[in-house]
């Protein structure tokens, strides 16, 4: 619309500029008409009037065609509004409505495969836990605080979902420090907890690997020769039977806390 009135308005312009400027037209034209008849007997002012009408008629022919094409443009910016409108529409919906179906909500986008081995000397990856709840947490046998109560509230939720919500979920450890944590140290560590717990380690590349898909943070800090600590993020994960991430729990949450949500979660995905 703003383009209508903008065309219109300089039609308007260009007819009030034009006419003003005809008004000394008729001397110059006199040269080349003055010996015709027609000519002798016209009054000046009757010229002006023709000239004026003769205006008027190619304004009127201007306005024929710019206010169609203007209409056109219009229309054709109203469309494709509406269209990238209901390309959004459709979009945002196959998606919900592939989140819905596959039930997950809001669930943060990370998580991948990997490749390492069990306290038992066993390759294990991502498939060997399909089909099964997973609890998993990122840490170091040599942790001095928050490592221990993190593992010791993974096996007590692990002990609340069996007997209270007759649930059964895999605890699996992922070491971070594979330089000092062998499949003896981890299997040995893991067994003070809960003998249920999966330990994993591998090699330093593979570890890290695995983390970044987790979007596990972990460095070496205070270091002494091969006494050191590890610096890194405390999350409990909690993957759905497809391996995807359907919760993430800091260490804020208790024991009883942990089980409750995960029996939530649980329950709400097998609805």
């Amino acid at each position: 619309m703003r383009f209508l009135f903008s065309s219109l308005r300089h039609q308007s312009f260009f007819y009030s500029a034009f006419r003003k400027r005809f008004g000394h037209y008729p001397r110059s034209q006199s040269r080349g008409y003055a010996g015709s008849q027609d000519y002798k007997n016209r009054r000046p002012d009757s010229q002006l009037h023709a000239i004026d009408d003769q205006l008027e008629s190619e304004s009127r022919s201007w306005q024929y065609f710019t206010i169609p094409a203007a209409l056109l443009v219009a229309a054709g910016i109203g469309l494709a509004i509406h269209y990238n409108d209901e390309r959004r529409s459709i979009k945002k919906g196959s998606q919900q409505g592939t989140t819905s179906r596959r039930n997950t909500v809001n669930r943060p986008a990370f998580g991948g495969p990997f490749t390492l081995l069990d306290t038992e000397n066993h390759l294990v990856n991502e498939r060997d836990f399909l089909g099964d709840w997973t609890l998993m947490y990122f840490g170091y046998t040599s942790s001095p605080d928050v490592g221990p109560e993190e593992v010791q509230k993974m096996a007590k939720a692990n002990q609340i979902l069996d007997t209270k919500y007759k649930m059964k979920v895999k605890p699996v450890f992922v070491t971070i420090d594979p330089q000092r944590d062998t499949i003896s140290q981890l299997k040995a560590y893991l067994e003070e907890f809960d003998p249920r717990i999966i330990g994993l380690t591998g090699p330093i590349n593979s570890i890290r690997q695995m983390a970044h898909e987790y979007r596990i943070f972990f460095k070496k800090v205070e270091e002494d020769g091969q006494d050191y600590l590890i610096e890194s993020s405390n999350n409990i994960y909690l993957l759905d039977p497809n391996m995807e991430v359907a919760r993430c729990f800091g260490v804020e949450y208790g024991a009883e806390h942990l089980a409750e949500d995960i029996a939530k979660e649980v329950k709400k995905a097998t609805q």
